[in-house]
C-alpha cells in the first residue's frame, strides 16, 4: 500500500482543508460501496453477477494531510450548537454553550474588523478545542480494515505516534483516562516532559468514522503561540486543565518547526501501523510500503 503526504507549508483556511478532506472520503466511500457484493452500481440489466464487485477498480490511496489553519475553534459532535448550519446574514452567531463566553473573540468588531478566531462545528468525536498558528494538524483519511485497524486501534495508533515522536525530542509522553497526549510540566517549565510536574495536554485527538474510513485526527502543539487562546476555554471539556507545547516543556532548536514535525508524525505513523498491525503472526492488516508527497491540486 501507499500512503499520500499533503503538507500544506503556509497557515491555511480551516474551511478549505475541511473541503479537500471531504473529497478524499468521499473517493473512499464511493469505492468501498462500489466494491461491496450487491452494489447496484456493479450491475448491469443484462449481467446481475457484480463484476467489477468481483474485480473492483483498485482502491484510492489513504492520505495525510498535515497543515497549520487559521486561528479556529472547532467544537466536536458533543458540543455542537443548537444550528450547525450557517446562519443568514446579520444573524447572530450560533454557539454552543461552550464558546459563548468569548463570542467578542469570534464575532467581527463593531467597525467590520476580521474577528481574532474563527469557529467551525465538525462532527469529530470530543468537545470544543482551538486549531492555529503553531500547531500541527494532520487529518488521517484512511480506509481502517485495509490497515486492519478498528476504532479504538486507531486512536490508539495516533496516540502512540505522537509518544514516539515526542520520544525522538526527549519528551516523555503518556496517555491518562482523559482524551489526547500529555506531559509532564516541571515548575520551572523546562523539565523535558519528565518527572513528577503538572500533567500538561500536549496534544489533541478527535477523529470521525463512517464506514471505517476516518477523517480528522491530532492537533500536536508545537509552540506556544496557541496557549493564549486555549486559556479562554475550557478545552476538551476538561476543567482545571492545561495546555502547553514542546517549546513549553523546553524543546528549542531549528529542528523543531510545524514542518518537521509533520514529516516526523507521518513517519512515526506509519512505523507504528507496520509494525503493530501489518507485521507478525496476527497481523491482519496490509504493509504501508511507500510514503510520498503529493500537492492540493493532485487530489482536486
Amino acid at each position: 500500500m501507499r500512503l499520500a503526504h499533503l503538507h500544506l507549508p503556509s497557515t491555511t483556511p480551516f474551511a478549505r482543508v475541511s473541503h479537500l478532506q471531504q473529497t478524499l472520503t468521499t473517493r473512499l466511500l464511493a469505492h468501498k460501496k462500489l466494491a461491496s457484493p450487491g452494489s447496484l452500481s456493479s450491475q448491469t440489466p443484462l449481467d446481475t453477477t457484480n463484476t467489477l464487485s468481483k474485480n473492483p477498480p483498485p482502491p484510492p490511496d489513504p492520505t495525510i494531510i498535515t497543515f497549520t489553519p487559521n486561528p479556529v475553534y472547532t467544537t466536536g459532535r458533543r458540543d455542537l450548537p443548537p444550528s450547525n448550519t450557517s446562519p443568514p446574514p446579520n444573524t447572530p452567531l450560533s454557539l454552543p454553550p461552550a464558546l459563548e463566553p468569548i463570542r467578542s473573540i469570534l464575532a467581527p468588531g463593531q467597525h467590520g474588523t476580521s474577528p481574532l478566531a474563527e469557529y467551525h462545528p465538525t462532527l469529530r468525536g470530543g468537545q470544543t478545542t482551538y486549531h492555529g498558528p503553531g500547531q500541527m494538524v494532520a487529518y488521517t483519511i484512511l480506509d481502517l480494515k485495509r490497515l486492519g485497524l478498528t476504532p479504538r486501534c486507531h486512536i490508539r495508533v495516533l496516540e502512540n505516534s505522537v509518544i514516539d515522536l515526542l520520544g525522538g525530542f526527549g519528551v516523555k509522553g503518556f496517555t491518562t483516562e482523559d482524551p489526547g497526549v500529555w506531559v509532564r510540566d516541571t515548575a520551572n517549565g523546562n523539565g523535558g516532559g519528565e518527572g513528577e510536574g503538572i500533567a500538561k495536554k500536549i496534544t489533541a485527538v478527535g477523529v470521525h468514522l463512517r464506514r471505517n474510513i476516518s477523517s480528522f485526527g491530532i492537533g500536536l502543539n508545537v509552540t506556544q503561540e496557541p496557549m493564549w487562546f486555549f486559556r479562554q476555554i475550557v478545552a476538551c471539556g476538561l476543567e482545571g486543565k492545561e495546555a502547553t507545547s514542546l517549546q513549553g516543556v523546553g524543546v528549542e532548536g531549528d529542528g523543531v518547526s510545524v514542518d518537521s514535525v509533520a514529516d516526523a508524525f507521518v513517519s512515526r505513523f506509519v512505523e507504528r501501523v507496520n509494525a503493530d498491525f501489518a507485521c507478525g503472526e496476527k497481523a491482519s492488516g496490509e504493509r504501508i510500503e511507500e510514503v510520498y508527497r503529493v500537492r492540493e491540486e493532485d487530489l482536486l
